[in-house]
């Protein structure tokens, strides 16, 4: 048999075999590495994790049905009803994880919403300039003068009986200013570099360039807004279906402490119901800010925490 051997010229390095060429290290892998190789994004990321296992296994994890009165009012916390019950009777242990998707579809749904407006809006009043720019920051500064609640709840009063994803909805759609300031300004200094340049000369169109060539350099502020877009919006919708003007039928963690609060649950001492969904929201919160100290680390090598030497022990 023919050996398959190459003849190998001088001054020319060897080609490596299949078997001998470093494997591509896949792009979630590389991710996950260094978003564990930072202790604060590493208890960030499992935290969010957990919840959105939560959140999506709970149809198979809740024992009861959220909206049953089945059982005795105001029971403390046991090993039937790890959350107690509510002064009508459900369960808040299946009340939490059916409110823990609720919350994080909104949130998630609505700063991504927001994200993708401010940069629809920003990229474009940075990149084209003008008189485009001139009425995108326009538009920009009515919707930063306005105060983002109290125009929450004059929308919120004409619209009864709102669901979550509607409040979500709106939220997206009037929380997108300071995220088009900030992609506005990135996006000014970016116009005029030597790449954007090279990109035009060679014909790219101006929504192409906006895309391809701008964009990927705004990696780590697109995804710092998305995580805080996120978490505004979970606030917002929590705030809104605590003051009522949500539909208190559903079941959001914004619901349970409107619920609590009607059923005094403060004064009577029923801590159970009101300490979970609280603390959903803040642990949801704290992993959102957490995870944004592996963003730079993501998108800048240098900024990416080496692995420290071992100490030699001379004897």
């Amino acid at each position: 048999m023919a050996q398959n051997s190459a003849v190998q010229r001088p001054g020319v390095p060897p080609v490596p075999s299949p078997a001998t060429r470093p494997r591509k290290v896949g792009a979630m892998r590389r991710v996950v590495q260094i978003m564990f190789s930072n202790r604060k994004s590493a208890v960030g990321f499992c935290l969010f994790l957990f919840f959105v296992a939560l959140a999506v296994l709970a149809p198979w994890i809740a024992p009861y049905s959220p909206t049953s009165t089945q059982f005795a009012p105001s029971l403390h916390p046991s090993a039937q009803h790890w959350f107690g019950t509510t002064a009508q009777g459900q369960d808040i242990f299946s009340q939490f994880l059916y409110g823990a998707r609720s919350t994080l579809v909104v949130g998630i749904g609505a700063g991504m919403l927001a994200t993708a407006l401010s940069l629809l809006i920003g990229v474009t009043a940075g990149y084209r300039g003008g008189m485009t720019d001139t009425i995108l920051n326009f538009l920009s500064n009515i919707f930063l003068v306005l105060p983002g609640l109290a125009l929450l709840i004059l929308i919120e009063s004409y619209v009864h009986n709102s669901t979550p994803v509607f409040n979500g909805l709106i939220i997206g759609l009037t929380g997108w200013a300071w995220g088009a300031r900030v992609f506005r300004s990135q996006t000014m200094s970016l116009a005029h570099r030597d790449f954007v340049t090279a990109a035009k000369l060679t014909g790219a169109s101006d929504l192409r360039v906006m895309v391809m060539e701008i964009m990927p350099n705004m990696t780590s502020i697109i995804a710092s807004n998305i995580m805080y877009a996120c978490l505004a919006a979970i606030l917002a919708e929590s705030g809104l279906a605590f003051l009522g003007l949500e539909n208190v039928s559903s079941i959001s963690w914004g619901t349970m402490l409107y619920w609590s609060s009607q059923g005094d649950a403060i004064l009577t001492g029923g801590w159970w119901w009101f300490i979970p969904p609280g603390l959903g929201i803040a642990l949801v919160g704290l992993s959102l800010v957490l995870m944004n100290y592996a963003i730079d680390q993501l998108t800048n090598p240098r900024l990416r925490e080496l692995p420290k030497a071992k100490k030699k022990v001379i004897w």
